[in-house]
């Protein structure tokens, strides 16, 4: 059984570095058990992603060029929260900019911490529906990008075999699935 320890208490917040999207800071924190440490942060405003699907029983995924994963990548439209911007309104923006679909129907699957360790990124995901067509609009890192109608069956054997290997798609897809999103998938 794990017991629920109070939250650390902040003594020095220092930033290294301002990028455009987050910060990297290090913060000399008093752990719960009383331990004072120096921690590296990186601090990033949030972000949405949606699980976009189709009437016919299908999903849009996204295989994308990641730099910093050095390969093309399988994944599902998302994007950064904008100042003051609700995630809810970021994964209906990230849909159509990124997978060119407007959706009639947002359902909330919950939010995720991607990399708890060192990062204070929450990634709130949704499932779409009713999905129509409109104008793709990439941003300019975004140009190395395909979007692929895939059957949900295919999808789920990517999750198993590792075909896919974002950590958001993963968990969105699987609590799609739990969730009965997906239909008859096995």
């Amino acid at each position: 059984m794990v017991s629920r320890m109070s939250t650390a208490r902040l003594i020095e917040r220092r930033s290294i570095l301002q990028g455009r999207v987050f910060e990297i800071g290090v913060d000399r924190v008093i752990l719960p058990n009383g331990l004072e440490v120096r921690l590296e942060i990186l601090r990033h405003p949030g972000a949405a992603a949606v699980v976009p699907l189709t009437d016919a029983g299908e999903v849009l995924l996204l295989r994308q060029y990641r730099y910093a994963a050095g390969e093309l990548l399988w994944e599902i439209p998302a994007g950064t929260l904008e100042p003051g911007e609700a995630p809810e309104r970021c994964a209906r923006r990230e849909l159509e900019e990124e997978a060119g679909v407007r959706a009639s129907e947002l359902i909330d699957l919950g939010p995720m911490v991607p990399v708890p360790g060192y990062s204070t990124e929450r990634i709130w995901l949704y499932a779409a529906r009713g999905l129509q067509a409109t104008q793709q609009r990439l941003e300019r890192d975004e140009l190395v990008t395909e979007v692929r109608t895939t059957p949900i069956e295919e999808a789920l054997r990517w999750l198993v075999d590792g075909t896919i290997v974002d950590a958001k798609t993963a968990v969105a897809l699987f609590r799609a699935q739990a969730r009965g999103l997906l239909g008859r998938s096995t």
